[in-house]
């Protein structure tokens, strides 16, 4: 009979050796770290499909400044495209116009407050 001391052991597949407490612990932290621990770090933001944006740092009194010419100048450019339209077009214009000359005055209005809160 021979003694079990005297057979060789096989070749470990554990990659840290036959014992190594601290490695093990490690590997087995970072692994349940990986798939339960909440990730802290803010998410990577996603690109923008929107051609134009407006940064967010300029104030709301610029904004409101920008919209109101913007307004005045689609006001400008519909003006001027109505001389050139007959019957139930021009009514579509004139009203589209109207609708401008509304955005423009409740731009302004809210313009004026912030200018008087400044």
């Amino acid at each position: 009979m021979k003694n079990n001391s005297d057979t060789p052991k096989p070749a470990s597949t554990f990659p840290y050796g036959d014992y190594a407490p601290d490695k093990l612990k490690e590997a087995a932290d970072r692994a349940m770290d990986h798939y339960l621990k909440p990730d802290d770090s803010e998410p990577e933001p996603k690109p923008s499909v929107q051609l134009f944006t407006v940064s967010d740092s300029v104030d709301t009194e610029a904004l409101l400044a920008n919209l109101s010419e913007t307004l005045a100048s689609a006001n400008a450019v519909l003006s001027d495209l109505m001389f050139d339209l007959d019957g139930s077009r021009r009514h579509v214009a004139l009203a589209v116009a109207q609708m401008i000359e509304l955005g423009t005055l409740l731009a302004n209005k809210a313009l004026d407050r912030v200018e008087l809160r400044t």
